[in-house]
């Protein structure tokens, strides 16, 4: 059966048709988002200057403040030689799972690579990707970042959608104090508050662990133990420290009282 059909009785019916993200019949923006942000490894497709052949390859990903895909790439390899003659790329993240790889959520993101010398993608990879600190600094490597002009979400069988870049990358406006203040409100929780780190993960569903924080933005936070993730959004999005407190203090204690917290 190709990707996106159905079969009901016997009858088989044609591929889905992606819709637009907001005209479609499930939360697409927030699926797309949430594969963003939890899956750390997909396929990198980009194009040999030579002849325009596609070339794919597997790199590791994190995700900056507003969602933008982060890479460490080392300019010995040929994806990075290839981004550096032709910026056009895509990235595939892939949810996996049991079972029927294509019943499982996937999304492509398609956009232009450029080297980023910001301080804050070599923080917020590194923290995604602790090993990778042992050669980030290499002379040979650099961090890269896909600005996305779309996306193209497949949420299993008969469930498609496009993505704008506006609606797989969170607009930051009024959000400068969060950005401003991640990184220490991320080495607070991680040193000061783990036992909280540990009830966020369990309200997503995730299995216990000893979960440390790696990003946060004004939708939610990013966590990570041993290669799990786990994504867990705030019950409304913050835009300044104050009410990512606030949040933060009622999520732990929702969880404590048995109600549960807002999960992905």
């Amino acid at each position: 059966m190709a990707e996106g059909e159905t079969r009901t009785g016997g009858e088989r019916r044609g591929p889905a048709v992606p819709l637009p993200a907001s005209e479609a019949p499930f939360d697409a923006i927030g699926l797309a988002r949430h594969l963003l942000r939890s899956i750390r490894s997909g396929a990198l497709a980009t194009l040999d200057p030579e002849d325009g052949t596609p070339f794919a390859s597997l790199v590791t990903i994190a995700t900056d403040v507003d969602g933008t895909p982060l890479m460490l790439l080392s300019r010995l390899s040929a994806h990075t030689r290839n981004l550096l003659k032709d910026p056009r790329a895509s990235l595939l993240f892939s949810a996996g799972g049991k079972g029927d790889p294509l019943a499982h959520p996937r999304l492509t993101v398609t956009g232009r690579v450029t080297q980023t010398l910001e301080p804050r993608a070599r923080a917020r990879f590194v923290a995604r990707h602790p090993k990778s600190k042992l050669y980030a600094d290499f002379p040979d490597f650099g961090f890269f970042a896909l600005a996305p002009t779309a996306g193209h979400l497949n949420g299993g069988f008969a469930k498609a959608a496009v993505l704008t870049a506006d609606e797989l990358r969170l607009d930051l406006t009024g959000a400068e104090g969060l950005v401003a203040g991640e990184e220490g409100a991320v080495a607070h929780m991680n040193a000061d508050h783990a036992d909280a780190l540990a009830l966020y993960a369990q309200a997503a569903g995730a299995e216990p662990g000893p979960w440390r924080l790696t990003g946060l933005d004004p939708e939610g936070m990013d966590l990570l133990t041993g290669d799990r993730t786990a994504r867990v959004l705030y019950p409304e999005p913050v835009r300044e420290m104050g009410a990512l407190r606030k949040a933060l203090v009622a999520m732990a204690a929702q969880v404590r009282a048995g109600d549960g917290a807002p999960a992905d």
